[in-house]
């Protein structure tokens, strides 16, 4: 296998403080959390981390705490991504060097390069590091759709070991599922899509929700990869509220509003998210509530 990591990994978000700076000590806690209540994998610096307004500095730093905090328990995919072919590379090596077990690499946003251009992209960051590479296609945050035809191409190459595929698109991920080598790990972005994607062969989620509810995550994934399917839509069922209202408004401000009703971390962004007005977070609240979380 390119990768062993399966299952369910929580796309973490960074708690901040009043000031805007990392709250480390509320990241710590949330991260013991995390493992505490079965998480399989843990992935920090993704969208819903905030990455794209942090400083370089401060990603190494919530990455090392990942890996920290974690010691071995379960595995670490970090994200290093951008739309800047160069210091994506730059920065691999000391990523790597914290001892993660994973990359995780979002598609250039902005630039919207061909699927040309995304080969040369991954083949360059594939070349730059030993560690397996999960390939994140998110075309409603990055302008530009990964191809399951670009995928193909790319899974020629040995360390990159799978897809984050956030398109929504279920005919996009049976193909996927469908075509692309068995050792090709295919991850789901939406918790929504959970079950139907590993019912088609994927390898897990990279969750939103389990921020909130880590264990109850875990099981929904576990019982799906297990062929429980019944217990497995019972949870979704359950938690679908919870998966929808979290994305109200752009990720992660209400996954985090949740948070803070539920006391794990301050109700701070960076700039340009801000709050979510107060009826989207009555019904965030409403939510929370229903599901028992409050």
């Amino acid at each position: 296998m390119r990768t062993a990591i399966q299952g369910c990994g929580t796309a973490l978000v960074t708690p901040f403080r009043e000031d805007a700076s990392i709250d480390m000590n509320a990241f710590e806690a949330l991260v013991a959390r995390q493992v505490e209540r079965g998480i399989h994998f843990l992935v920090p610096c993704g969208t819903t981390g905030e990455s794209v307004t942090m400083s370089f500095d401060e990603q190494l730093q919530v990455i090392r705490a990942t890996k920290n905090v974690a010691a071995g328990r379960v595995p670490v995919m970090a994200g290093v991504g951008g739309n800047n072919t160069a210091e994506v590379v730059r920065r691999l090596g000391e990523v790597e060097a914290i001892g993660v077990d994973a990359i995780l690499s979002v598609t250039p946003y902005y630039n919207k390069p061909s699927q040309q251009g995304l080969i040369a992209h991954y083949k360059a960051i594939a070349g730059a590091t030993a560690l397996p590479v999960i390939v994140y296609s998110v075309a409603g945050r990055t302008g530009v759709n990964v191809e399951p035809e670009t995928l193909l191409r790319l899974a020629e190459i040995p360390n990159i070991a799978g897809v984050k595929e956030a398109s929504g698109n279920i005919a996009q991920i049976a193909k996927i599922c469908m075509t692309l080598p068995e050792d090709f790990a295919v991850f789901g972005g939406d918790d929504v899509v959970t079950v139907p994607l590993i019912a088609l062969g994927g390898r897990g989620v990279i969750s939103v929700a389990s921020n909130e509810i880590p264990a109850e995550m875990a099981r929904l994934t576990q019982c799906a990869l297990d062929g429980k399917l019944d217990d497995a839509r019972a949870l979704l069922a359950k938690y679908l509220p919870l998966m929808e209202v979290n994305f109200i408004d752009s990720n992660p401000v209400p996954v985090k509003t949740a948070m803070a009703y539920m006391n794990l971390l301050k109700p701070v962004w960076r700039l340009p998210l801000v709050a979510t007005d107060s009826s989207k977070g009555a019904r965030i609240r409403g939510v929370l509530e229903t599901v028992g979380l409050l």
